[in-house]
């Protein structure tokens, strides 16, 4: 049942590098991110509610709490500027790194998370499979490798992959939600200030397009999405579950085509494949309990 609810929480992630995109015909990245939390906040506060979770920090959670957040605020910020300069079908595979870094840093959450041969193996495979991607030739005629968007993308993907590693340490002393929460919070007020200071928003081009980027981001993505994942990292192994991300770049990639309407190069089907055969091999045992 885990493993069935993180398969499909990964496949609605799949939509986000799309969404970013569409929120950033209107909203800069800073603003994207400000509003976007806005709604993820109220998404997760109204849970904890509803659940009765205390969301106030205990004395001993704020400098964790503080460490996240600078983490993730630095990672969403480099991820919302890679994904305005690169396709959304390059974001979605390059994004996906951050299972691979999670699960070479998994034994250091969680002790017994071990690597073994084949699933190094499968982090071979998807590093090939990335390399292909990069080395491929955008529709300009440029190859990936040489976009400034496509590294922030594979930079930001690799602190993400650090971030749920911390993630799950930190959630196993402390409450999923409230984690969630105060990581997300206590990263508003830069986010706000970065905007305020130099960012503008094209008021012009706000239509449904951008909206429905940022309501997917918010309410979808940094609400239910990090619920889910959040609880299912409490619970169970963080490489193991981390890397059923194997399906994010599918559904990106097939999303991005259908939205965006961009175009699939042979390359990157090739790349994908890799990826998504390396991934497939790092989660090959059941999901169990720590």
């Amino acid at each position: 049942m885990a493993v069935a609810v993180a398969v499909a929480m990964n496949c609605v992630w799949g939509g986000n590098p799309v969404a970013v995109k569409l929120s950033l015909e209107a909203f800069p990245p800073l603003w994207t991110a400000f509003l976007r939390f806005c709604l993820g906040i109220a998404c997760v506060a109204v849970w904890a509610r509803l659940t009765g979770i205390r969301l106030f920090p205990t004395p001993d959670e704020w400098r964790p709490y503080l460490g996240l957040s600078i983490l993730f605020g630095v990672q969403i910020w480099i991820m919302n500027v890679g994904y305005g300069l690169t396709s959304g079908i390059m974001g979605s595979v390059l994004i996906s790194v951050y299972p691979l870094v999670a699960a070479l840093l998994g034994p250091w959450a969680v002790a017994g998370d071990r690597l073994d041969a084949v699933r190094a193996l499968g982090l071979v495979s998807a590093f090939i499979g990335t390399a292909t991607v990069l080395l491929g030739e955008s529709e300009t005629g440029q190859l990936e490798v040489f976009s400034t968007g496509n590294w922030l993308v594979l930079l930001s993907g690799t602190l993400l992959g650090i971030r749920l590693v911390m993630s799950a340490r930190i959630m196993r002393a402390t409450d999923p939600a409230r984690a969630t929460f105060w990581q997300m919070v206590l990263a508003q007020p830069w986010f706000l200030a970065g905007a305020l200071a130099s960012e503008t928003i094209a008021w012009h081009a706000i239509g449904w397009r951008p909206i429905a980027g940022i309501l997917f981001q918010g309410v979808i993505i940094a609400g239910l999405g990090f619920m889910v994942i959040a609880y299912l990292l409490r619970r169970y192994r963080p490489s193991t579950m981390i890397s059923l991300g194997f399906v994010t770049p599918v559904s990106g990639a097939a999303l991005a085509a259908w939205i965006l309407g961009e175009t699939v190069s042979q390359s990157f089907v090739v790349g994908l494949i890799e990826v998504a055969i390396g991934l497939a091999l790092v989660l090959r045992e059941p999901a169990r309990r720590a």
